[in-house]
């Protein structure tokens, strides 16, 4: 496998990738993004811990899609972060009107 082939195929994952979110970004209430990974989910809860001075974020999320192009399945039923780095989490607002895509 050639740098050409190797950019093609992460090419394509990554595509792959930005049309499973958009098919899937509509099931989700919550958007939540760390210094790693960018997560959708259902529920969202964000605890600020300290321990030995140090300030930490514990986020907890559940039924929840991981935007990672290497994961065999995105799907998680829960997951937990520990970071020292921000932590941005937005509701996700909903259309209720849809414009039909053309085939």
């Amino acid at each position: 496998m050639n740098a050409d082939d190797l950019d093609n195929y992460e090419s394509k994952l990554e595509l792959d990738l930005y049309r499973e979110y958009r098919d899937v970004v509509d099931i989700f209430a919550w958007a939540v993004e760390t210094d790693r990974r960018f997560y959708l989910c259902n529920s969202v809860d964000l605890k600020v811990r300290t321990e030995g001075g140090e300030v930490y974020y514990e986020v907890t999320m559940a039924d929840a899609w991981v935007w990672d192009m290497y994961r065999p399945s995105r799907f998680v039923k829960s997951a937990k972060v520990l970071t020292f780095k921000d932590v941005s989490i937005e509701e996700l607002q909903h259309s209720e009107l849809r414009v039909p895509e053309s085939r």
